[in-house]
């Protein structure tokens, strides 16, 4: 069973960029084109509907970072519209937009509305921008660099409109979609008129989008392009953030400046495209760029950020974050003892009436109660557009199962016209469930791939929504919907999962304890993963494992095989020469990420390729992952040295596919004698403290503690020795036992024969009680020895079931 973990590769990317705090998501989901305005103290945002209506749902923050949404503008208009502009003129709020091959206005004395009906302006072009010239006059700027002049009262166009600017050139090597001119939006500062556009297409490659600006003293033009062009742009397909673009500027009340745009989550174009906030500054001939850090505004604690998705129907208003899809429809739902009942129309998602709402996460789980009325087909789907969905959907005596558009899967229905039924969408890999009682679920499908749907496929710049579906005859009744980002938390929790490897084989192994005191290894305790599969070595060791705040679970282990030469993978024992170099002198890393335990996909990181100043380096081990909150960034650990001298603790910040390092090494921790090495570093955060545990070779190996209040640096020296042991000793671990205020500090107690774990135990980091070595004490192993390098994590009971029961089927096979 060597080979037996599904593994999807990973192309090395070894581009280094800066770990920066900006580019900072305000708001989750699809939220494409953002238009903000300040209002004194008020910031307001609002972004494209397309065919989504209710239209142009407007968020109120008090410092950038915080939103509430408090209103929605438009309920009826005709075609898709799109990039608005939301301004404040004389005491009066306007939404610019196009839709229907024309551009419209709408207007409201307050922002929550009454808003008016649509005022078609009678002129083509798309993505509005207004401004107002120094004389009062107001204008509207449109795609391809055209401006035509508006009334006093912005409600209708005067004349043709002219072209005034050509875009900013851009070298002809890159890869776009299309020049694509659009988004032109205004701001005044110090005697000049600023045009913000977008470049480049607003989908197809990594690279397409872009901010450009360009400036004049007037609003008609000349315009003059910015030397700093683009000021926003993915460079490369390595970016976390994909086809960044759509950019428009806005002053807070301190007097700086921020831009607001829109991008893809790198590998979910499935969420569409979220909005994104990046500080502004401005250059001393008068240009503006972004930067990497800012100070922002205090935040406003009374206002709640984001948008409530679940919801218990108590009418007798539809909440404020569902939407119709190319209607609106009010008088097709009612409400009744808390259930929504939505009237039915068509036979399939592609025609039937759609409820939906818009999903924020990489990996979340939604249910809903669902009541199939007489004659009616009803359910819960992920519906991109009418060629793109997927779902579960029943007339009470059957389930289908959409797994696209094109092609679906009967089922029979044994619970009724009653059912629960539910989705989990982890990383685009959708399980989708049902229940009579939502105690006992049953799985009618996992591991569907919908990643497809998105607009590079199908086209409309859409996201795949969440949506209750009703069709055929009469009305479906829901109630109990509910969205939740589905990261256990330690109530969750009831098993523990340790990884680590064995000198013999160089792979990894996985191992379950249901109370953590007894560890039963998987797959009859061979490797889950041959080293020799996944290793430039051929083989792997000091296997670390970490769930992220994305739920999923991220492997970092040490690309060597020290016994290289004696299994005939090398003809010498290490790569390079010894008396050079060191021991090992290997270079690499293995980082792996799954959501499932099962599935992997995987990178194997060179070191000496990220920078020339790292040819040199001697050895690249024991790497181990942790979050950066402050950051809000992946970083990676590890001991590090250059030729022969003492190791150290380094670290790097990787991206979220944890497929790329992203910046070059930087010192985590080292000795305060530099001839001594510190290695084996373990970082654990118990209320604001982080404490880094590692092994001193000052004297016998054994395990000592440094602490900081913040996670990449700053770790104070303590003398003190942790460990009980009298052998030496490496590789801690530190892991929280579920439900209690302890944890156990495990090491790899290697210097003896065969080798074995020890663990001690504590409440507060000083006093620390020996439970001993396994099967020596109070922790035991059923089915295997010789540890080496272990780590521990929690599991929740159905990820402990499912792997387990995923051994034991391909132990049968």
């Amino acid at each position: 069973m060597k080979r037996s973990i599904i593994l999807f590769l990973f192309a090395l990317v070894t581009g280094v960029f800066h770990a920066q705090e900006y580019p900072r998501v305000i708001i989750s989901g699809d939220y494409a084109d953002p238009t903000i305005l300040r209002d004194g103290n008020d910031y307001y945002l609002t972004h494209s509907p397309f065919y989504y209506a209710p239209g142009f749902l407007i968020w109120h923050s008090q410092d950038l970072i915080n939103w509430e949404p408090v209103a929605r503008a438009l309920t009826e208009w005709t075609g898709s519209a799109m990039a608005p502009d939301l301004i404040k003129y004389q005491n009066k709020y306007y939404i610019y937009y196009p839709s229907a091959g024309t551009n419209w206005v709408i207007y409201a004395e307050d922002i929550r509305g009454p808003w008016s009906k649509p005022v078609d302006l009678k002129v083509g072009g798309i993505d509005p921008g207004h401004v107002v010239g120094e004389d009062g006059k107001r204008y509207l700027y449109l795609s391809k660099g055209q401006v035509i002049a508006l009334s006093d009262d912005g409600l209708s166009t005067i004349g043709d409109a002219k072209d005034v600017y050509n875009g900013w050139e851009y070298p002809k090597g890159w890869d776009t979609e299309c020049m694509c001119l659009e988004s032109p939006k205004l701001s005044y500062k110090d005697g000049y008129y600023y045009m913000t556009s977008a470049e480049g297409g607003t989908a197809g490659p990594a690279t397409s989008h872009m901010v450009v600006s360009a400036r004049s003293k007037s609003p008609l033009g000349p315009w003059e392009n910015s030397p700093y062009n683009p000021v926003v742009h993915t460079y490369s397909v390595t970016d976390n953030w994909w086809s960044k673009g759509h950019g428009t500027l806005v002053d807070d009340v301190n007097g700086n400046w921020w831009i607001v745009y829109h991008a893809y989550a790198k590998g979910y174009h499935t969420l569409g495209r979220q909005t994104l906030l990046e500080p502004i500054e401005w250059t001393t001939d008068g240009w503006y760029r972004t930067k990497s850090t800012a100070t922002p505004i205090q935040p406003n604690q009374s206002i709640k950020h984001g948008l409530e998705l679940s919801d218990d129907f108590k009418g007798p208003e539809l909440g404020i974050q569902w939407t119709f899809w190319k209607e609106y429809a009010p008088q097709s739902f009612a409400f009744k003892q808390q259930t929504l009942w939505v009237e039915a129309k068509g036979t399939t998602p592609a025609d039937g009436r759609m409820l939906l709402t818009t999903a924020e996460d990489k990996n979340y789980e939604t249910q809903v109660d669902v009541q199939v009325g007489k004659g009616n087909t009803a359910g819960l789907v992920l519906f991109y557009n009418e060629s793109a969905y997927a779902g579960i959907v029943s007339d009470g005596k059957k389930f289908v199962i959409y797994q696209d558009a094109e092609k679906k899967i009967e089922l029979p229905n044994t619970i009724g016209k009653q059912f629960t039924a539910k989705i989990q969408n982890q990383g685009n890999s959708v399980r989708i469930m049902v229940s009579k009682d939502q105690k006992t679920w049953i799985t009618l499908i996992e591991h569907m791939d919908v990643s497809q749907f998105h607009h590079n496929n199908y086209r409309g710049f859409f996201a795949l929504r969440i949506g209750l579906f009703s069709a055929e005859k009469g009305a479906a009744g829901f109630s109990h919907f509910r969205y939740k980002a589905a990261i256990p938390q330690e109530k969750d929790m009831s098993a523990y999962l340790m990884v680590f490897h064995q000198d013999e084989t160089h792979g990894l192994y996985m191992a379950l304890s249901r109370d953590g005191y007894t560890f039963t290894a998987l797959n009859d305790a061979k490797p889950v993963i041959a080293g020799d599969t996944i290793a430039i070595q051929q083989g792997i060791r000091d296997p670390h494992i970490f769930r992220g705040p994305d739920g999923a679970f991220y492997l970092a282990m040490t690309d060597l095989h020290i016994y290289a030469q004696k299994a005939g993978f090398r003809s010498t024992e290490w790569e390079r020469d010894g008396d050079e170099y060191g021991w090992g002198n290997n270079r690499g890393l293995v980082l792996m990420k799954s959501w499932d335990l099962i599935r992997w996909k995987r990178a194997n990181v060179s070191f000496d390729k990220l920078s020339a100043g790292l040819s040199e380096v001697g050895c690249v081990w024991a790497p181990e992952v942790a979050y950066d909150d402050q950051k809000g960034k992946l970083m990676i650990y590890f001991t590090m040295r250059y030729k022969k001298e003492a190791n150290k603790l380094y670290y790097v910040y990787v991206n979220d596919d944890f497929d790329t390092i992203e910046t070059t090494p930087q010192i985590l921790f080292e000795y305060p004698d530099e001839k001594v090495s510190a290695i084996d570093g373990d970082i654990t955060k118990v209320g604001d403290t982080y404490r880094l545990f590692y092994v001193s070779h000052d004297g016998e190996a054994g395990i000592k503690q440094a602490v900081s209040s913040r996670i990449n640096g700053d770790y104070v020296y303590d003398p003190r020795w942790y460990d009980l042991e009298a052998k030496a000793c490496e590789a801690p671990n530190v892991w929280k036992r579920i439900g209690e205020e302890k944890w156990v500090l495990m090491y790899d107690v290697y210097s003896i024969r065969p080798h074995n774990f020890g663990f001690i135990e504590t409440a507060d980091f000083v006093h620390f009680k020996d439970l001993g070595r396994f099967n020596e004490g109070v922790m035991k192993t059923t089915n295997f020895t010789s540890p080496k390098h272990g780590a521990v994590i929690h599991l929740t009971a159905e990820e402990a079931d499912k792997l387990t029961n995923y051994w034991l089927n391909r132990q049968k096979d």
